[in-house]
């Protein structure tokens, strides 16, 4: 039980962890990466304004003052273009670039391709009229900057795994320390459970020891005198079954290990439907069974017997008069499929995940059967988890119950 508590514990601490860190990478790459273009287009907005300011008109032509080191423009991987008021290239200097159309209504503009490239547009105004006599435009290939956000990306990347697995570290040795308390306080509980159960049954026994002798031998007791006794016996043998209830679970808790021995589970089935054919005759109840012969297992022949019997009890207390209950055992591959099925008084579908739970009964349960202490079921898994098997429950509310409980076979 406490081994799937960490292993929740552990999903759930790894997947907040997961999503932390990978939001705080997430943010840091849109930071860095906003604040790189942007310096990436200060620095070619300066290029350009630098390239206009060395721009003139001579004769009503634009002309480029050649102060511009071409060598310099290639190593940075840059262009400068410049352009009259019709669009027309009159210059070009720095990285040969393919060619493509100016549009003066776009300042920054990144175009996709080989090479990616960002570019700047700037107009060219004179310095006198302020007219508009041009247009510069300044390219930068991208190469180093996507090469620059890669090694980024790789570095979140290993950084969040890293730290990941540091993390998930820590959080085996927090769950670790935040489990000891809460499992040695249940260890607590379970022996008490175990040893109170324990104990409790020497009294009981001799209440009811006493009380059949006082019943056996009721020569001249009062009418309302026997009535007492009856109640007590009564009240006794609910005790007695609920210690015993108790016992087993506080046992299984504790996993202590079975004498597993070959079981024919086709006979053991077929002896209880026999058993149980008086009482379902008693409450008018029809019960029918399809068993295949010779399926065989290793297991607790006690154990066993006494989860199909809760199971069996089960379907007829909650069954109608007129109703039917069917025991089905068959061979699946290397498991045997037992369902236990009734026409009785179903669950709401909200009910289900509950009905393993132990002291659990439902209202129409509870108020169809008092003696039940809620723990049949719950006996019910143990055994059955304790076989290394399954169980599951379908039912509908006011048309029936199955509980189809799967085993492995002997020698599988």
């Amino acid at each position: 039980m406490f081994e799937k508590i960490r292993q929740r514990l552990f999903l759930s601490n790894l997947l907040v962890f997961a999503i932390v860190l990978s939001g705080f990478a997430i943010a840091v790459r849109i930071v860095f990466v906003y604040n790189l273009k942007q310096q990436l287009t200060s620095h070619l907005i300066t290029l350009g304004q630098s390239a206009a300011a060395s721009t003139e008109i001579d004769n009503g032509q634009l002309e480029v003052e050649d102060r511009f080191l071409a060598q310099e423009l290639v190593r940075q991987a840059q262009t400068l273009e410049w352009f009259d008021r019709q669009g027309r290239l009159i210059q070009r200097q720095g990285e040969d670039i393919p060619q493509f159309p100016l549009n003066p209504n776009v300042t920054v503009a990144v175009r996709t391709g080989d090479p990616a490239l960002q570019s700047v547009t700037l107009p060219i105004l004179g310095e006198e009229t302020q007219e508009l006599i041009g247009y510069v435009r300044v390219s930068q290939e991208l190469d180093e900057f996507n090469e620059t956000v890669f090694q980024l990306d790789i570095g979140l990347v290993v950084g969040v795994v890293i730290a990941i697995m540091l993390g998930n570290i820590g959080s085996i040795w927090l769950n670790q320390q935040a489990m000891q308390p809460i499992e040695a306080s249940f260890e607590r509980l379970r022996q008490f459970t175990a040893d109170a159960s324990h104990e409790l049954r020497s009294p009981l026994m001799a209440i009811s020891s006493n009380v059949e002798v006082a019943l056996k031998y009721a020569d001249g007791m009062r009418p309302e005198d026997r009535e007492v006794l009856i109640a007590i016996a009564s009240a006794t043998e609910q005790m007695t079954r609920l210690t015993e209830d108790l016992l087993l679970l506080a046992r299984n808790d504790r996993a202590v290990p079975m004498a597993l021995t070959p079981v024919n589970l086709s006979q053991l089935l077929q002896q209880l439907v026999q058993l149980y054919q008086p009482q379902a005759q008693h409450q008018q109840i029809a019960l029918e069974s399809i068993i295949e012969s010779n399926l065989v297992l290793n297991g607790d022949m006690s154990a066993l017997t006494r989860a199909f019997t809760n199971l069996l009890q089960n379907a007829l207390r909650y069954t109608p008069s007129g109703g039917k209950v069917w025991v089905k055992a068959k061979r699946l591959s290397h498991h045997v499929q037992v369902a236990v099925t009734d026409t009785g008084i179903g669950l709401a579908p909200e009910h289900l995940e509950k009905v393993f739970e132990r002291f659990w009964r439902a209202d129409q349960a509870r108020h169809h059967d008092e003696s039940s202490a809620g723990l049949g079921l719950s006996i019910v898994q143990a055994i059955v988890q304790s076989h290394q098997g399954s169980i599951e429950v379908k039912s509908q509310l006011g048309e029936g119950t199955c509980f189809t409980v799967k085993l492995l076979l002997q020698n599988s």
